[in-house]
């Protein structure tokens, strides 16, 4: 039997990719299409509202109208948290890709994985976790000898600013430096600045037009430069990664894993 998988934040762009990976998914399907109270989703058919075809699945405005094995939560900060805690109480994992939150919400939202299996990423793209992997080499390698500068570019309507996947770069960089990302990050410039301390990082933000998600971490030195990149074409790649995810923390049908916090590293077997 398919395992049975909730999407909440299902009128965004990235519930729609989510209903699409799951069709495409023989392991799993959803079982529940969540939005937001008040939202003129709820009631309609999840399967036409996203262009696959009519599904008898209706759209819910509440996580308690649902029925599922496991959640994948691409909501908003505060609505994750709740709905954290709803899975906790009731033990069921999460897949979280939102972002945004501040310390105080990620505080509260981790408190539950005491209680469940929670997979935190902010971003569930194989090949952003790969760049992880090689990001943490190459700082290694060329960081004390380079100044580095991340670069993301976004659509206009994302609403946070750097990325969830440019800091998570910034911290794998930082991290594998011996550095504290809060005292080195530079997020903007502008004026006289003088000369750059070798010891920042430097964040560079783009909204604009339709662009899905663009990432850039560069490595400059007298002589050369290295530069990892990701740039993504399709949600699906996110979508997908999630639903991989939401199986794993389930044990890929055999057993739920144990109540903790993981990321999409952890999934990939990169750590």
């Amino acid at each position: 039997m398919a395992v049975q998988v909730a999407v909440t934040g299902f009128g965004g762009r990235m519930g729609r990719a989510l209903a699409e990976a799951l069709a495409l998914c023989e392991k799993a399907a959803l079982s529940a299409a969540v939005v937001r109270p008040g939202s003129s989703l709820v009631g309609a058919d999840a399967g036409e509202v996203v262009g696959l075809g009519r599904n008898g699945l209706a759209i819910v405005d509440s996580l308690e109208k649902a029925d599922f094995d496991v959640l994948i939560d691409f909501s908003t900060p505060q609505a994750t948290v709740d709905n954290a805690i709803y899975c906790a109480a009731l033990g069921r994992p999460i897949a979280i890709g939102t972002t945004g939150f501040d310390a105080g919400q990620k505080t509260r939202l981790l408190a539950n994985a005491e209680k469940v299996p929670l997979c935190l990423a902010s971003n569930f793209s194989t090949g952003v976790n790969l760049c992880f992997k090689l990001l943490e080499t190459a700082a290694r390698v060329l960081g004390e000898d380079a100044d580095i500068e991340i670069m993301e570019a976004h659509h206009r309507h994302k609403v946070d600013a750097p990325s969830g996947t440019a800091l998570s770069m910034g911290e794998v960089v930082a991290e594998a430096l011996g550095r504290d990302l809060d005292r080195v990050a530079i997020y903007g410039r502008e004026g006289h600045t003088g000369v750059r301390d070798r010891d920042t990082i430097g964040f560079a933000t783009i909204r604009g037009g339709d662009v899905i998600g663009e990432h850039s971490v560069i490595f400059l030195s007298e002589g050369e430069r290295v530069e990892i990149n990701h740039r993504a074409s399709s949600r699906l790649a996110f979508a997908r990664g999630a639903v991989r995810a939401a199986l794993w923390l389930l044990g890929d049908g055999e057993s739920v894993r144990m109540p903790g916090h993981y990321d999409m590293r952890d999934v990939l077997g990169l750590h």
